[in-house]
């Protein structure tokens, strides 16, 4: 078992209405890591939660005459059951209105910055897009509008405090090139360093601003010693990732087991603000770096971007009803290159659903529990010499030459489990989820080679081990399916009903299920 630990975090979610399906596929993509990294023995702490500031927050509330805290509270409430409903693993949901736990984390590293002499006050006057929460520039608009909220930016003019983000812009391009910041995919390196490089070479990246006036969001943190200024959201909601372990506090122990993070997973539109602004902040504060920013794409539906007026926005919540859970955990961990956009309406949704689970894995286990319960009372027994071979060609390519003949147990251990490890540790769990069908289709092949529903009438032996391999299969798909799919890895296993011996053997007391895993949707 591993000794190491593992620190994984979504970004904050802005609490200004409920989460939406992207939202999902960030919790659902860290869950699966997290899960994982769990199952290996690596000590883990995984953490999500809202960022509760800024002017954005102000609006929305006044628009259905809440208070701010009020309306928070609602829609961290809504955040809160839909993570529930996905069964994700957090250990912990920070909240930035926290006034005990995230406030003296965050004004700490705020200190810690002043310290280093990078926080200055001036005076800005540009172009602020409340939507982004972000003051940005022309260059960055498209038809006078922000690509991100296709509205116009407000024009303002105010006194603020400012941070030198221009003295870091070098050493971040340094770390990126060199590979000390991990960024995946690597187009975002690239990116990243087309904002920092002028034509030269040089850094260009200017000083930006890190506070409001209190006169003009009258919600957020004070900065130290001066509460006529609020901390910028930016500045507020990044310090989450340490202040949530402690950083600030009484009690630091778990900022000393657990930062610097392994994996940050954060959407594409913010790539940005993690990657200068939280990079900066951190070299300025003398803190460790995180070891990698994971960086998915976008959900489209029907080839467009989701848009009430489209009406192609979907729901979390709906999928959840119709096929369970699980169900929508495997569309995300197999069907999603997670660095890619992607596309997901509900007719495809259902195709995938019955081709991969009702008529795939369901099929399978029904049909093969079925079997050991018809023939051997679900007691069956055997080992992994007198499992006979596959006539199937696998797709490992860590073995060599003719692998015609091969049987169960040898193609899971020299092949399947090599190469799931490999990608889901790579954070590669759509190829990982591949590896695991992959399996489920040998498993198939093993049944049409073998039927043992005919081999059972001519050598009750030999059906047996046919029956012992693929429960011996059942069983390593479920414990690959933990953190993919946990409660269908839980039944599966509960299902088979394997036993260890002493001296290693397998026997499995299995059940047919009473009903299918997963019913097909017609």
């Amino acid at each position: 078992m591993s000794e190491k630990k593992f620190y994984i975090t979504t970004p904050i979610f802005y609490a200004n209405a409920e989460l939406h399906i992207g939202h999902t596929y960030t919790l659902i993509l860290s869950d699966i890591l997290a899960r994982y990294h769990r199952a290996v023995g690596d000590k883990t702490f995984f953490l999500t939660g809202s960022d509760e500031h800024g002017d954005k927050i102000v609006r929305a509330a006044q628009k259905v005459n809440l208070g701010p805290q009020a309306f928070v509270n609602e829609n961290v409430a809504k955040m809160e059951a839909l993570i529930r409903e996905l069964g994700v693993s957090n250990d912990f949901f920070i909240r930035t209105s926290d006034k005990e736990l995230h406030w003296p984390g965050a004004k700490k590293l705020w200190r810690a910055l002043e310290e280093a002499g990078d926080i200055y006050k001036g005076t800005y006057k540009g172009l602020y897009c409340v939507g982004c929460e972000a003051f940005i520039t022309e260059k960055e608009l498209v038809n006078g509008k922000c690509v991100h909220h296709d509205t116009a930016p407000e024009h303002i003019e105010e006194e603020n405090y400012f941070f030198k983000l221009s003295k870091y812009g070098s050493e971040i391009r340094r770390l990126m090139e060199e590979g000390v910041l991990k960024i995946t995919p690597q187009s975002k390196v690239n990116e990243m360093i087309a904002l920092i490089a002028g034509p030269s070479g040089e850094s260009v990246l200017g000083d930006v601003s890190i506070s409001r006036p209190e006169r003009a969001i009258p919600w957020g943190i004070p900065v130290p010693n001066d509460p006529a200024q609020l901390m910028y959201v930016w500045c507020d909601a990044l310090s989450n990732y340490i202040s949530a372990l402690g950083y600030g506090s009484d009690n630091e122990e778990k900022f000393k087991i657990f930062w610097p993070a392994d994996i940050q997973v954060l959407g594409k539109d913010i790539v940005r603000f993690h990657a200068l602004l939280w990079i900066a902040m951190l070299l300025s504060a003398k803190l460790p770096l995180p070891r990698e920013l994971l960086v998915h794409g976008f959900v489209n539906s029907g080839g467009k971007k989701m848009s009430k007026t489209l009406g192609n926005v979907l729901s979390p919540g709906e999928f959840i009803a119709e096929y369970g859970k699980d169900a929508l955990r495997y569309y995300f961990a197999r069907e999603v290159t997670p660095s890619e956009d992607w596309d997901l309406t509900r007719e495809k949704f259902k195709e995938v659903y019955n081709a991969n689970l009702a008529n795939g894995l369901g099929n399978l286990v029904s049909r093969t529990l079925k079997m050991a319960e018809q023939y051997f009372v679900g007691n069956v027994t055997g080992d992994v010499a007198s499992v006979p071979a596959i006539r199937t060609k696998i797709s490992a390519v860590e073995i060599s030459g003719d692998v015609a003949g091969l049987n169960i147990p040898y193609i899971i251990t020299n092949s399947i489990l090599t190469r799931y490890h490999a990608y889901m540790s790579a954070n590669e769990i759509n190829k990982a989820a591949d590896v695991i069908w992959e399996l489920i289709s040998h498993l198939d092949q093993f049944v049409t080679d073998f039927e043992p529903f005919k081999l059972v009438k001519t050598d009750k032996k030999a059906a047996e081990n046919v029956i012992w391999g693929l429960l011996y299969g059942l069983r390593e798909v479920a414990q690959m399916l933990i953190p993919m799919m946990p409660d269908t890895a839980k039944t599966i296993l509960e299902l088979v009903g394997a036993s260890v011996s002493a001296n290693g053997e397998t026997a499995f007391s299995s059940k047919a299920p009473a009903e299918p895993l997963f019913k097909r949707k017609e």
